[in-house]
């Protein structure tokens, strides 16, 4: 135990150790950060400028963003920082917040997704219903309870996770503080907190994606059953935004967190990490606007006002 005294800080490893690699990924992912605040942060004027906007779906999708940037903005500005300097540590605290927050995010975008999900069943199967089935208050209270499980949910592991002790090795071969990488660490045994944290896992990931392909079976069911191409098209293309994240998120985090532990390495989680914590928020509103005909029509509206004034 006197060991562990001395792991003050982590040494994140980052992703090269090349300067030339290190400064050509610097490059990218900046450009990758400031297209996803962009990005996001356009979605967030759009809806917030367009009156016509301000419904239950675009309720929802401007809590997206939200998260998105927020949810980038938890390691990519570390990871930038780490490329360009030659310093790589961070203190305990440091990373216990940071591990904190990426979670919270995580969980959040989750319960989100499903939210969002039953927004479209409500808008599809009972159109004569949906100002009723998601009025004001019922809206913020499905985006509070989305963020209250965002918040409390991870609380569990990340307690379990800094009662272990950390001696030896500090350093973290990873570009952030993620769970998976930060367990490696312990000199202690992990197995009760890797199975609290499999459990949160199939909670987290899989009761809100369950609900999400249920609501799907439901919203197929009553598409089928319009009789025009041209309706079941039309109902199809208010979905399609959404299944897109669907599948890009879960499928990264499942990946990432409910596969095998003898199947974890180092460059592999990493590059999993990456897809999930900083493309997927990249691309969120670029597949919203370019799927969506509403989304597009409001920012041609606001270009063609920005260039008459």
């Amino acid at each position: 135990m006197r060991n562990q005294t001395f792991v003050t800080e982590f040494i994140l490893l980052g992703l090269s150790s090349s300067l030339e690699v290190r400064l050509l990924l610097l490059g990218l992912f900046s450009a990758v950060y400031t297209i996803t605040l962009m990005g996001n942060a356009t979605i967030l004027i759009l809806i917030w400028l367009d009156p016509r906007r301000h419904t239950p779906m675009y309720f929802f999708l401007s809590h997206l963003a939200c998260v998105d940037i927020c949810y980038t903005s938890s390691t990519v500005p570390q990871m930038l920082v780490n490329l360009r300097s030659p310093s790589k540590h961070i203190s305990l605290v440091s990373c216990a917040i940071q591990m904190y927050i990426f979670l919270v995010l995580a969980t959040t975008e989750c319960f989100l997704l499903a939210v969002m999900a039953y927004d479209r069943y409500a808008a599809i199967c009972h159109p004569l219903h949906y100002a009723l089935l998601l009025n004001k208050r019922v809206s913020m209270n499905l985006a509070t309870a989305a963020w209250a499980s965002g918040f409390s949910l991870p609380v569990a592991h990340l307690v379990l996770t800094w009662q272990l002790p950390f001696c030896g090795s500090n350093i973290i071969d990873h570009f952030f503080c993620e769970m998976p990488a930060v367990l490696k660490l312990a000199c202690a045994d992990t197995q009760g907190v890797e199975k609290v944290t499999l459990v949160g896992c199939i909670f987290t990931l899989l009761t809100p994606l369950t609900f999400i392909v249920m609501t799907y079976i439901r919203i197929l069911a009553s598409v089928l059953k319009i009789r025009s191409s041209q309706g079941q098209h039309k109902a199809f293309s208010t979905c399609a935004s959404h299944m897109t994240v669907v599948l890009l998120f879960y499928g990264s985090a499942i990946f990432m967190y409910m596969r095998p532990k003898s199947s974890y390495s180092p460059g592999q989680d990493k590059t999993i990490s990456l897809f999930y914590s900083i493309i997927i928020p990249m691309f969120n509103p670029m597949v919203y606007s370019l799927k969506n005909k509403d989304v597009k029509g409001a920012l041609i509206k606001v270009l063609r006002r920005y260039r008459t004034s």
